[in-house]
């Protein structure tokens, strides 16, 4: 070597041109090989990486180079989710356009993550912003629109008055717009949506088949898709009076078997029944007003104390003519949901015991634990609610006295629809998908309005309809709607004067398909299906949990949807699914409480000091890396004094990937170190190794080198295979202190050299996916002029890998104190000698006798003192 020191400043930018000036990670359909496309959620052009990031794109680049070297066909692509509103955002507080902000953002981050290495085929990038790319999506539009899985409907939303545009629930907080601070209100509006709820069934039936998705995003999406089997019913209303009314109201519920403890109907105060009283009750426009204001966010709602307004209306109950129910608006009603009314039951739910208890509503138990006495079982502040395996059986039910639960509720279904008032009905919770945003930096919405002919989809031949870039953003609102021309057009069916959609698609559809584009980025129809067939689905998708609802069931949706209209073959796009933790740091902060960076920190004893000045630093909590909290290290930073490889290394090494990391100084440096020690290890192996050929007879010491080899290739490719990172690395580190160990000892025994040779090429084999350049510059000392990433995976020698020995675990009373190599299948006599020699279990014992040695056989020693 020319150096004692890996270089990673003058190494690693050597290595990625090789790679890229020889095409190495560009992927071609090739029906002959397996194929393996491992694909990481696209990132938006924020404008710089994170720790997230690396920690993300490094796990894909592992698995990506690991496919590779075991001859699969590797298809690793990279793009940009590059809509939105930040960049509108941007534009507006800078001055920039939207357009600009987000492409100079791409070229930054596309230089970042290239300076990691990864293995991505760039001949495929593309950001969802090119209008290349979203004339695709409108074409996709127009074929959904045809389908009839698109509808124009008018439908309550979250409307920022400020902003002046539609908000998703998530931006409305405590009642005001994210962005504005304006009290948020409820308005309908005409909004184009995706039919998904058309496949509620379907998309969760299929969740059965995911079985390499985590188990916590399954029951995510089940829940959201939120199926329920109830009843259907009618109360009939009459007035203050008594007088019957024509109107009935229809409730859905999934606990029909307490109808005999309602004491209230409540309805959502945008139910049709509601807004037909609104004129005639004083305050109740007020009251909806108000309701308005909490917006349509279910978390909103149900954190919001649970209010109501009398309509001066009364339910008959069905079974108990003596008995009627007053009706309410109420707060906690959903219109989205079942029938937007409900029959209260306080005291069995908590919102409606709640609510009972606010207005004096009668609490009626009806369940109870089996042989309650029913005249002694009082709720109190908390409701009732049975648990799964409870005996419980019904009380002050009439007819369903005594009855299990499951039994009350076939009888009053059966009774209900004996009567004619009710029917078994199956509701899900999902709503259709609403997709109309009322921005500028989104795809345009294909369609035009025609005051003669309505809507009318625009002529595929006329895609894609493109955004105007000569936009101002000096008022509130849609630019697109204020372009004195963009939005003016002529009806492609009659001619006539007409108006373009001037709403942008939510940017939730651009990362609907993008994995689909990517199998043929450069075909001029959305998907080449010959491409999508060899290559979908996705075989290893990685992300945050965050996503693991939206997006992910979207995607499914829209792999249906595209499979309906031709452009697929599939149903489920990611076969496999793996959901990161995140980076986090210690956080640091001014007796002030001001938040300050990490770089700005230095260690003084055993407290910290702000660098530039001195002064006393506080530590906080350990959390998410955030730069409100400024607890952020910046990638460039570590790569620039560290190199990409100890970067990568240490965000794979100490912590299972599924878990958060902590980002720590000493972490890194140990990282770091580690790199160093690889460097010099291969050094002696140079030296000392001989070409691989053994022998007929080799040493002990050889044949225990080439086991310790050959069970590292085992372990790490069993590891690998199953996103077991950290336990992959741990390997490593055993082989490296085995190969150390055997170059110490200067051993010229039979077939030692040959056994360096192959631990060494085999290391530097298996260090590859995770650092790939310093891999590279290894193998070229080691004298090869190939590249490490076109070497094919080592493959473990099974009588290699198989022992005559096995490690034993040792315990004392229970606790366990060393572990132990024995042969296989050894007698208790001779396990109990070795055991008990163990210094670990002497000092454990610390003198007491021995009473007994428990031993199960190869597996766990158990030293018993009296």
């Amino acid at each position: 070597m020319t150096t004692d020191r890996y270089n990673p400043r003058e190494t690693e930018p050597r290595w990625q041109k090789v790679w890229t000036d020889r095409r190495s990670f560009e992927a071609r359909h090739d029906p002959s090989r397996p194929k393996y496309y491992v694909l990481e959620m696209f990132p938006y052009p924020s404008g710089r990486i994170h720790m997230g990031h690396v920690r993300n794109y490094t796990m894909g680049d592992v698995i990506a180079r690991f496919r590779k070297a075991r001859g699969y066909n590797v298809l690793h692509p990279m793009g940009w989710d590059a809509f939105g509103m930040p960049a509108e955002n941007a534009a507006i507080e800078r001055g920039v356009h939207p357009k600009a902000w987000t492409y100079d953002n791409i070229a930054a981050m596309r230089g970042q993550l290239k300076s990691l290495g990864l293995a991505f085929d760039w001949s495929r990038e593309f950001a969802t912003c090119d209008p290349a790319y979203y004339r695709h999506e409108q074409e996709m539009f127009v074929d959904f629109l045809k389908a009839g899985l698109v509808e124009r409907k008018v439908s309550m939303v979250n409307w920022d008055p400020v902003d002046q545009t539609v908000l998703a629930n998530e931006q409305v907080i405590d009642g005001r717009g994210w962005r504005s601070g304006a009290v948020v209100e409820k308005r309908e509006l005409a909004q184009w949506f995706l039919k998904i709820s058309d496949f509620s069934e379907e998309l969760l039936t299929a969740l059965d088949g995911l079985e390499s998705w985590p188990e916590k995003v399954r029951l995510m999406q089940a829940n959201w898709i939120g199926r329920s089997e109830g009843m259907r019913f009618s109360f009939t209303l009459e007035d203050e009076n008594g007088k019957a009314l024509p109107d009935k109201l229809a409730v859905y519920t999934t606990r029909h078997d307490t109808i005999f403890g309602a004491s209230f109907c409540a309805l959502s105060a945008d139910h049709s029944l509601v807004r037909t009283l609104e004129p005639e009750i004083p305050g109740l426009a007020e009251f909806r007003r108000e309701v308005a204001a909490l917006g349509t966010s279910e978390e909103s709602i149900e954190r919001a104390e649970k209010k109501g307004f009398p309509l001066k209306l009364y339910a008959r109950h069905p079974f108990r003519k003596d008995v009627r129910l007053p009706v309410y608006a109420a707060n906690f009603v959903l219109m989205g949901y079942g029938e937007g009314a409900i029959f209260g039951c306080p005291a069995h739910d908590q919102r409606d015991l709640d609510f009972a208890r606010k207005y004096g509503l009668p609490v009626i138990p009806v369940v109870a634990p089996n042989g309650t006495d029913p005249s002694q079982f009082v709720v109190g502040n908390e409701a009732f609610l049975e648990k799964e395996g409870d005996q419980t059986v019904m009380i002050n039910s009439d007819f369903l006295d005594g009855m299990t639960v499951p039994e009350a509720k076939e009888a009053i279904a059966r009774r209900m629809e004996a009567l004619g008032i009710g029917e078994r009905k199956v509701n899900y919770r999902l709503r259709d998908w609403g997709v109309s945003r009322q921005r500028y930096w989104g795809c345009p919405i294909p369609v035009i309005h025609c005051a003669k002919c309505g809507v009318v989809p625009v002529p595929k031949q006329d895609l894609p309809v493109t955004l105007p870039e000569d936009v101002t953003f000096d008022r509130p609102g849609n630019p697109l709607i204020h372009h004195p021309t963009w939005k003016s057009t002529t009806c492609p069916t009659c001619g006539g004067a007409a108006q373009r959609e001037t709403d942008t698609f939510d940017t939730f559809i651009d990362s609907s398909w993008y994995f689909a584009r990517f199998c043929s980025p450069d075909a001029k129809v959305p998907v080449d299906r010959a491409e999508a067939k060899y290559w979908m689905p996705v075989d290893q998708y990685i992300g945050g949990v965050e996503h693991a609802i939206l997006h992910l069931l979207y995607s499914r949706f829209y792999a249906r949807a595209m499979t309906l209209t031709g452009h697929l073959d599939l149903k489920e796009p990611f076969a496999s699914l793996f959901t990161q933790g995140m980076v986090v740091h210690e956080t640091y902060h001014t007796e002030g409480g001001e938040w300050v960076l990490p770089a700005e920190v230095a260690r003084l004893g055993e407290g910290y000091v702000r660098i530039a000045t001195g002064e006393t630093i506080l530590t906080g909590g350990i959390e998410k890396m955030s730069k409100s909290k400024k607890n952020v290290v910046d990638p460039e930073t570590i790569i620039e004094r560290y190199g990409a490889d100890t970067a990568r290394w240490f965000v794979l090494s100490d912590t299972p990937p599924e878990r958060d990391i902590e980002w720590t100084e000493n972490g890194v440096e140990g990282a770091w170190r580690f790199t160093q020690r690889i460097w010099r290890l291969v050094a002696d192996v140079q030296q000392k190794g001989a070409e691989k050929d053994f022998p007929s007879a080799i040493s002990a010491d050889a044949l225990d080198l080439r086991r310790a080899t050959h069970r590292t290739i085992a372990a790490v490719s069993e590891d690998l295979g199953a996103l077991r990172f950290n336990r992959g690395i741990a390997r490593i580190y055993e082989l490296a202190n085995a190969l150390a160990a055997a170059l110490q000892k200067n051993d010229r025994s039979d077939g030692m050299a040959a056994a360096i040779r192959e631990a060494g090429e085999t290391f530097v084999i298996l260090i590859a996916p995770m650092m790939p350049h310093l891999a590279e510059e290894c193998w070229r000392v080691l004298g090869h002029s190939s590249l490490v990433v076109d070497q094919s995976w080592p493959k473990a020698e099974p009588a290699l890998v198989t022992s005559d020995e096995v490690t034993i675990a040792v315990q004392v009373n229970g606790k366990r104190r060393d572990e132990i190599r024995l042969p296989k299948g050894l007698s208790q006599a001779k396990v109990e000698t070795a055991v008990l020699a163990l210094e670990n279990v002497k000092r454990a014992l610390d003198g007491k006798p021995v009473r007994k040695v428990i031993v199960v056989t190869d597996r766990i020693a158990n030293v018993v003192s009296g």
